[in-house]
C-alpha cells in the first residue's frame, strides 16, 4: 500500500462509518495511520517532543529562510507533536495576515488531507510539505515549500500565477471543503471535507481558536492564540499603519550622495528589472536596490564576506544620522524606503513614485515588482522606519 493509499483508507473509512460502529471506525483509521508513520519512521519508541516548523524568516523575505539555510530540519519526536507545530505555524501566518479562524480550519483541513500535517519532503510526482505544493506549478522553490511558514503563506496568499485562499472569492462564506479546492485543483477534491473533523480536533489540542474573527490585512494581531497557548509573534513592533499612504516628497541629495546612475535612470532600471522576470532577487533586497544605482552591491558584508550587509544595518548603522528621515512617508523619488520586518535583515525598496516602490519577493520570490509601498505593510506586516537617500560610499 503507497503512503497516499493509505491516508486515503484511513480518510475513507472514516467518512464510511456510522454512529454504531464510529470507534470501531476510528481505531482502524488509526491502525492505517500507525502503521504508514512506522513505515516512515516518524514514530519511534521514546520520541520526544520537539517543534520543529519555521516560524520566521531570516534575510530579505518574512516567513521565508535565508537561501542556503534549506528546508526545516528533518522531522523529530512524536507526529502529533510535529502536527501541532505545523498547526500553530499555519495559524500563526494566517493571524499576521488578518485572516480568521475559518482561514485557519480551511488550512489546517487542507493540509490533514495533503500530508497529514507532516512536513513531507516527498510526494505525487514533484508535490512536497505541508500543503503538497509543487515546485514546476510556480508554488516556489523546494526549500522554499519545505518551510512550513513559507507554504501556509503560500496557500493563503498565493505564489507566482498560483491564486491563494484569499483570491478566490467568497472562500470565508464557502464550504471550507469547495474552499480547500479552490485553492488546490486535487483529483480528489472531494476528501477535504471529510478532514474537518480531525482539524478541529488538532485545533483544540494546539490551543487555535477556529471562531477568531478576521482583523483585516492591516493590523498585525497578538500572538496568542484562545486557550492561553502562546505562538511566536515574528513583527512584535508591527503597528496598523498600512493604511497610511506614501506620497511624493522633494529632497535634494547631501553633496556626498554620487552614484553611478541618477534617481531617474534607477528607476528606469528597476522598472525594466520588474518587466524582464528574469529572477535571481530571492532575499537580495539590499543588493537589488544597489545594483539600480549602478553598483554591483552595497560594498558593505557580513560573514561570509561575500554576501551585502542586511538592510536593517545599513539603514541604522551604515547612512549617517541627517540622512534618514524617520516615520516620513512622503520620501522623493529614487529614495531608499526601509522597513523592519521581525527579523534580522529588514527589507530596502526603491520608492519610483505615486506610492510605489520596486521592491523584491513582495508578488513572486525571487522576482522584482512594482507595487505599492504599503504591501509590505499589509502583506508581510513589516513596520515602516523611514527613507533615506542611495547612499553607498563603498560601493562596488
Amino acid at each position: 500500500m503507497s503512503e497516499r493509499q493509505a491516508l486515503q483508507a484511513a480518510t475513507l473509512v472514516t467518512q464510511a462509518a456510522t454512529l454504531k460502529y464510529k470507534l470501531i471506525a476510528m481505531a482502524l483509521a488509526a491502525t492505517l495511520f500507525l502503521a504508514f508513520l512506522i513505515t516512515l519512521g516518524l514514530i519511534g519508541a521514546n520520541g520526544a517532543a520537539q517543534a520543529f516548523a519555521e516560524s520566521c524568516g531570516d534575510t530579505g523575505l518574512p516567513g521565508v529562510a535565508a537561501p542556503g539555510a534549506g528546508p526545516s530540519p528533518a522531522p523529530s519526536g512524536s507526529a502529533l507533536a510535529q502536527q501541532l507545530a505545523n498547526a500553530k505555524t499555519i495559524d500563526q501566518v494566517a493571524q499576521q495576515g488578518g485572516l480568521s479562524g475559518q482561514a485557519t480550519l480551511i488550512a489546517l483541513m487542507t493540509a490533514e488531507q495533503e500530508s497529514t500535517l507532516l512536513n513531507l519532503d516527498h510526494g505525487d510526482a514533484d508535490s512536497l510539505g505541508l500543503f503538497q505544493q509543487r515546485p514546476s506549478e510556480g508554488w516556489g522553490t523546494a526549500a522554499q515549500i519545505l518551510t512550513p511558514s513559507y507554504a501556509a503563506r503560500a496557500f493563503f496568499f498565493g505564489a507566482g500565477t498560483n491564486k491563494g485562499l484569499t483570491g478566490i472569492p467568497g472562500w470565508a462564506t464557502m464550504d471550507p471543503g469547495a474552499a480547500a479546492q479552490a485553492v488546490q485543483h486535487s483529483e480528489y477534491g472531494q476528501l477535504y471535507d471529510g478532514q474537518q473533523q480531525a482539524a478541529e480536533t488538532i485545533a483544540q489540542e494546539a490551543g487555535i481558536d477556529l471562531t477568531r474573527p478576521g482583523t483585516g490585512a492591516s493590523q498585525n494581531p497578538t500572538a496568542t492564540a484562545s486557550g492561553g497557548a502562546s505562538t511566536t509573534n515574528c513583527y512584535p513592533e508591527a503597528t496598523p499603519s498600512a493604511g497610511a499612504g506614501f506620497h511624493d516628497g522633494n529632497s535634494p541629495w547631501p553633496s556626498n550622495v554620487l552614484n553611478p546612475r541618477s534617481s531617474a535612470e534607477a528607476v528606469t532600471w528597476a522598472e525594466a528589472e520588474a518587466s524582464n522576470s528574469v529572477g535571481g532577487w530571492y532575499a537580495q533586497c539590499l543588493r537589488f536596490v544597489a545594483n539600480a544605482y549602478g553598483y554591483s552591491g552595497s560594498g558593505w558584508t557580513n560573514p561570509p564576506a561575500d554576501t551585502d550587509a542586511y538592510a536593517i544595518q545599513l539603514y541604522e548603522n551604515i547612512i549617517p544620522v541627517s540622512m534618514r528621515h524617520n516615520g516620513d512617508r512622503n520620501p522623493p523619488i529614487g529614495a531608499l524606503m526601509f522597513w523592519k520586518t521581525g527579523n534580522v535583515a529588514g527589507h530596502v525598496a526603491l520608492y519610483v513614485g505615486n506610492g510605489n516602490i520596486a521592491s523584491t519577493d513582495i508578488e513572486r520570490p525571487g522576482y522584482v515588482d512594482i507595487v505599492p509601498a504599503t504591501d509590505i505593510e499589509s502583506k508581510w506586516g513589516g513596520t515602516y522606519i523611514g527613507w533615506a537617500p542611495p547612499y553607498f560610499p563603498n560601493g562596488g
